[in-house]
């Protein structure tokens, strides 16, 4: 079996007296997408912060493709693609505007940027905005672009914190059929959401609360082991949570 391309090993991290972490261990393996799904404040936002090299842990370890992804000049940044919960792009900028910065962020030749440009625009149905603020986007459409920005320089392994958060219905689902298509083409995903309708969507998710993973597997494999039907996962989490406080 291969290495994973994304592991978290026996994570701890604090924020003063708050625990975000507490001993968090999970694996991603190439082509997977891998969801982190819990409630607000289950430390969801910090594993993501974690893998993208934007926060240590206190103890343990972060890689991605075998490198810690907080060393300076670690390479494994130029693999990486990340799309926040929030603030991600310029509002003031339109959105062929924001691909041109991210893409001179990323270093790309106006050749590279040219044929990439041309692509995400089609795939996010974005072409007929290009002149558009980024702040004057809708929701789902304001997410593409992230999401088409996060792509530019083609990385390997995608992080994403809440993508379909505050988005409606129909632009959830075509968001997701964007990340699986990006996971066809042979990219890992982890997914970090709320939703627990959003779990029976990722080949392996890992439930989140109060900074411990509380169980982890194939959402179809933990929702038969707790005896409920395969799209329920709220019963499978509430079941657990009351396991817990038992």
């Amino acid at each position: 079996m291969s290495a994973p391309e994304v592991e978290l090993s026996g994570v701890r991290r604090s924020f003063g007296a708050t625990q975000a972490l507490r001993g968090v261990s999970l694996a991603v393996r190439r082509g997977e997408v891998y969801g982190l799904v819990g409630p607000d404040g289950a430390g969801k936002t910090t594993a993501i912060r974690m893998l993208a090299g934007l926060l240590r842990p206190d103890e343990g370890h972060a890689r991605v493709l075998g490198e810690d992804p907080s060393h300076p000049s670690s390479p494994v940044r130029e693999q990486l693609g990340l799309v926040p919960q929030r603030n991600s792009l310029y509002g003031d900028l339109s959105v062929d505007e924001n691909l041109r910065f991210f893409a001179r962020l990323f270093g790309l030749s106006r050749a590279d940027f040219a044929t990439r440009r041309e692509r995400l625009l089609s795939i996010t149905r974005l072409e007929r905005f290009t002149e558009r603020r980024a702040d004057a986007l809708s929701g789902g459409m304001y997410k593409k672009l992230a999401l088409a920005c996060a792509l530019l320089h083609r990385p390997r392994v995608l992080l994403l914190d809440e993508p379909t958060n505050g988005v409606d219905p129909v632009s959830r689902r075509e968001l997701w059929e964007l990340l699986y298509g990006l996971v066809h083409e042979g990219m890992t995903l982890v997914v970090s959401t709320p939703y627990m309708d959003e779990a029976a969507r990722c080949h392996r998710v890992g439930l989140l609360y109060a900074g411990e993973v509380i169980a982890e597997g194939a959402p179809r494999e933990l929702a038969r082991a707790h005896g409920v039907a395969p799209g329920n996962f709220e019963a499978v989490f509430l079941e657990l949570i009351r396991g817990r406080a038992a």
